[in-house]
């Protein structure tokens, strides 16, 4: 499915020239953080933030308190992983999705893309998982999968999960077979184990902390 099946268009962009009570009106009876705004002409200005709209004089129009507006969004096209940072980059619920020409399409929700991120083969495919770690100038991906393939395993998945001190850990899902090997080859060229489990155990950690960020996004 493409990730453009998922964008909503039940919420229209408010229009600069409405009231503030208007915004803390839909902030009230919705539970996203942010707010899409057009101006008169039905170009898209950006979101504002609920905090910041329930500080403004009700009385007040939209307009005057353009100051605030946070301008991101996302492209049609744009690849759910970096939606999904989108997402965290900018503490919200809600990503506006705008076309080529800056046409506003709709929004996503935090929840659909974090279900994707969940249903993907990292987390459902039987298998183990790998965190290992090496200086940012020393490894490589294509290093890494050689070492898991010429030990007859598959890398369902890896992905930087910590860079510090020019160190990068980089956490990998291996199938088709068990660690053991896969580790000791790891140790022979030079990279640090931090942990390793056979068992899916990990995974279902990695799910409760994706499930729990899903939840502080959306206080």
């Amino acid at each position: 499915m493409k990730l453009s099946e998922y964008i909503i268009n039940d919420i229209k962009p408010l229009n600069s020239n409405s009231k503030i009570s208007d915004l803390q009106l839909l902030f009230n009876q919705l539970t996203y953080s942010h707010i899409p705004i057009k101006d008169e002409n039905g170009v898209f200005l950006g979101t504002f933030f609920e905090t910041d709209a329930h500080c403004f004089e009700n009385g007040k129009l939209i307009s005057e308190y353009l100051y605030s507006i946070e301008d991101f969004f996302v492209r049609s096209n744009t690849l759910w992983l970096d939606v999904l940072e989108a997402f965290a980059q900018n503490s919200a619920n809600i990503m506006p999705v705008l076309d080529e020409k800056n046409n506003y399409l709709g929004y996503y929700e935090l929840n659909d893309i974090i279900s994707l991120f969940n249903e993907s083969p990292f987390f459902f495919e039987a298998g183990g998982v790998l965190v290992i770690e090496k200086g940012i100038n020393d490894y490589s991906f294509s290093e890494i999968s050689q070492i898991v393939e010429s030990n007859n395993g598959k890398l369902l998945g890896a992905f930087i999960s910590k860079m510090k001190n020019d160190v990068a850990q980089v956490t990998l899902k291996i199938g088709n077979t068990g660690l053991n090997e896969i580790i000791q080859t790891f140790r022979r060229y030079s990279y640090n184990i931090i942990s390793g489990h056979e068992e899916d155990s990990y995974i279902e950690s990695l799910k409760d902390r994706s499930d729990y960020l899903n939840k502080y996004l959306n206080m």
